[in-house]
């Protein structure tokens, strides 16, 4: 049985977390696949971050149309900006060791929750196993 575990955090002004017992709108989700390809930046330069690989994959599949087959599209990234933002946002939050190790150093398998709360839009990232 695969694991199932998830970082939250929150985007808003100040890139606060969210807090438990907030209300949450869900805006979207997405799955991707985050392959080797996405392990790279335009210029071929290897990422040391998870957060960096999301945002490249998210820029592979919107800027450069070059998704993997289970990537799945999304409207909030599409938009630069909220990129740039996800990257910051995923550097400040919490998650286990194994979470962050997965993405960078192999391929996994995500989906990304995307809400609004109190403090202003959030992520959950799950990896799927």
């Amino acid at each position: 049985m695969g694991s199932r575990i998830s970082l939250g955090v929150a985007i808003a002004a100040g890139l606060l977390c969210a807090k438990p017992g907030h209300a949450q709108q869900p805006v979207e989700s997405y799955v991707a696949f985050l392959s080797e390809a996405d392990h790279f930046n335009s210029n071929g330069q290897r990422l040391t971050s998870a957060a960096a690989i999301i945002r490249q994959d998210r820029a592979n599949f919107h800027r450069f149309g070059r998704g993997d087959p289970q990537d799945q599209g999304d409207s909030f990234f599409a938009d630069e900006d909220n990129r740039a933002a996800l990257e910051q946002m995923l550097e400040r939050g919490r998650a286990a060791s194994g979470v962050i190790n997965r993405i960078v150093n192999g391929t996994a398998l995500v989906r990304v929750d995307i809400f609004r709360g109190n403090s202003g839009p959030f992520v959950v990232v799950t990896l799927l196993d």
